[in-house]
């Protein structure tokens, strides 16, 4: 058995927090439907393991461990924040962490009503958390680049997936951000991720963001794409006047990687329908969904 088909049980959370938390193994623990690098089990009211799975290297989830409890006090919604360290041991030879539980819904199992509301939470949000970066925060090689190095994504999920009716229309908006000024600004902090099973819902609005594992310094323009991607359908102006620092150039760049990562839900919801490992059958019809706002523009 290799260390992705280890399956990953109650009992092992147990025994592993027996082993090097015993004062946690006392806490009920509940499986997390859900994620595909890391698997998370509710840890009594307030805590979550998360383990890491099928990511090929712990570098994700010692990103979230250094980096943080750093972000975290000035970030304005509930984010998790690691408070025990898992190491790897005979039992289970990958990390794993215990964090805080972020109360709420997975976007991908609910839905936003207040979209206003929505629209400025998500601002107030990313106004908080894209300030420049350290120096030594993390880079990235496959996120975080211009629209114009990220060509050979694009055309892959556009070939799959665009429907034959928007084709044209998706492209465009494509061949736009790729023609946009880069970002000239400091490297800032962003979440890199931004998508419905990354944030979640309660009364109707945003209320936390998930899953961190993917963030860097960079262009902030891959996190303003959730204008799109996340909120509903003629709110997306709110939220870009709320935020109120993207200029048009990184409107346009935003846009067009709102369009990849619609195109990406759509794959995954193609995948779940057709069985294959990783395929999610309900994100289809939410790329969908966010494809026609990013063509419906600001």
């Amino acid at each position: 058995m290799t260390d992705t088909e280890i399956e990953i049980t109650a009992d092992l959370v147990r025994d592993l927090l027996q082993e090097q938390h015993p004062d946690l193994a006392g806490l009920a623990i509940r499986e997390v439907v859900g994620g595909w690098g890391n698997q998370m089990w509710r840890l009594g009211d307030e805590l979550a393991v998360r383990m890491q799975r099928m990511d090929p290297t712990p570098e994700l989830q010692l990103k979230e461990r250094r980096w943080l409890p750093v972000l975290a006090p000035r970030l304005p919604l509930p984010v998790p924040t690691p408070v025990r360290f898992g190491e790897p041991s005979e039992r289970f030879p990958k990390h794993w962490t215990v964090m805080t539980w972020v109360p709420g819904e997975p976007l991908d199992h609910g839905s936003i009503s207040r979209g206003a509301h929505a629209a400025d939470t998500l601002a107030g949000f990313l106004q908080a958390l894209h300030v420049e970066a350290p120096a030594e925060a993390p880079i990235t090689t496959d996120r975080g680049a211009h629209p114009r190095n990220c060509t050979d994504g694009f055309e892959n999920f556009f070939r799959a997936v665009a429907p034959d009716d928007i084709a044209a229309d998706v492209r465009d908006v494509w061949d736009d951000a790729v023609a946009a000024p880069a970002w000239e600004g400091p490297p800032v902090w962003v979440h890199g991720d931004l998508h419905p099973a990354n944030v979640v819902v309660s009364d109707g609005t945003l209320s936390g963001v998930i899953d961190f594992g993917d963030m860097f310094a960079g262009d902030p323009a891959w996190d303003l794409a959730a204008a799109w991607v996340l909120l509903p359908a003629g709110t997306a102006s709110r939220f870009f006047d709320t935020y109120g620092h993207a200029d048009e150039a990184a409107i346009r760049r935003a846009r067009g990687l709102a369009a990849v990562k619609s195109l990406f839900l759509m794959l995954m919801g193609q995948n779940g329908d057709r069985g294959l490992p990783g395929g999610k059958p309900n994100w289809g019809p939410a790329g969908r969904a966010a494809l026609d706002r990013v063509l419906k523009g600001v």
